[in-house]
């Protein structure tokens, strides 16, 4: 029997919107409902309301859309790939990857010394050295993949690369200043904010083109479930799926690490709170689903960073393992009660 999931869809798209107006009238300064919708679909009256809103909270509002859906997708694509619930997106070294961009640029710079150094670390290059960290590490997977045909080797090849690039940039944290491994470690903190609208838009294409590959993929996903046999039965070419989902992980994990940092838990909690809700395993209906939610999550995780009524902002990384960790935790205790 096909079920009609047009109740929950149409529910998770007016929480969203609810989400997104919430988060838009948030922050140090509190802005009525009303005044939000007349900045978004008009012109306000407080002039300096409508700069806040227009030129600070919504930009920050898309990127948690973004960052929540987009975590959200790729923590599905790679617990499907992997058949491994505690999969997330960054297991194939992406994060690492961009981290050791990051930490090249920031611990690294010391070594050109003086103005140069200083010169050397803004915000592009930042990004432009997260992005190439993170596409190194995809040309690496995806010559493995192409060598490889089990997935948990390509698993376990991608946790190697993390490692590997953890050390790096361990050694690189040792010969650092103080000044250095503090801002290193705020970018870790994962921050959507400061992002201006061109940035936002070069985000979104990149994202968009992510999004657009994962939608390709449904079908070899629901081949997956069903075992790599199974799916060359069904006439699935399981080299060119999986070079599609990882491709598509890659994109939009690679992208959101470079310009909100290193964001954990929401990639993996996102796809089994969502399975709770649908009960179903097809990819047609998970992968909107899982957009949806995790757009949710986000914002109602970034409300939560603000602080409302103060000046203080929480990392958000942090907010995300509040969330985040409990549904792992409840994931391995529901797990193991299955086992006896």
């Amino acid at each position: 029997m096909k079920i009609n999931y047009t109740y929950q869809f149409l529910s998770l798209t007016a929480l969203l919107l609810l989400c997104f107006v919430f988060n838009l009238s948030l922050g140090s300064i509190s802005i009525p409902f009303t005044e939000v919708f007349k900045s978004l679909f008009a012109s306000t009256e407080n002039k300096t309301w409508e700069v806040i809103i227009m030129e600070f909270r919504l930009p920050k509002a898309l990127t948690a859309i973004m960052v929540g859906s987009g975590l959200g997708v790729t923590g599905l694509l790679m617990q499907t790939l992997f058949r491994n619930p505690l999969a997330g997106p960054f297991v194939l070294g992406i994060s690492s990857g961009a981290s050791l961009g990051v930490a090249l640029v920031i611990l690294g710079s010391g070594l050109f010394g003086g103005l140069f150094a200083t010169a050397l670390i803004t915000k592009w290059s930042i990004v432009i050295a997260a992005s190439l960290g993170s596409f190194l590490v995809l040309l690496a997977v995806l010559a493995v993949s192409n060598k490889v045909r089990d997935t948990m080797a390509i698993l376990i090849i991608g946790l190697m690369f993390g490692s590997i690039t953890a050390a790096v940039v361990s050694v690189l944290s040792y010969f650092s200043s103080a000044e250095q491994l503090q801002q290193y470690i705020f970018w870790g903190f994962g921050s959507l904010s400061n992002l201006s609208w061109s940035e936002i838009l070069i985000f979104f294409l990149i994202y968009a083109l992510g999004l657009v590959l994962s939608m390709f993929s449904i079908k070899g996903l629901n081949g997956l479930l069903l075992g790599d046999n199974y799916a060359k039965s069904l006439g699935l070419n399981l080299k060119q799926s999986r070079l599609i989902i990882i491709l598509a992980t890659s994109l939009i994990a690679g992208t959101i690490t470079a310009f909100s940092g290193p964001i954990a838990f929401i990639g993996l909690a996102i796809p089994h709170l969502t399975r709770q809700i649908f009960k179903t395993t097809d990819h047609k209906i998970l992968l909107p689903a899982v957009f949806l939610f995790g757009a949710i999550v986000m914002l109602i995780c970034d409300s939560i960073a603000q602080v409302p009524g103060s000046d203080y902002t929480l990392p958000i990384n942090a907010i995300t393992a509040l969330v985040g960790a409990p549904v792992v935790i409840w994931l391995l205790v529901k797990q193991r009660k299955m086992m006896f």
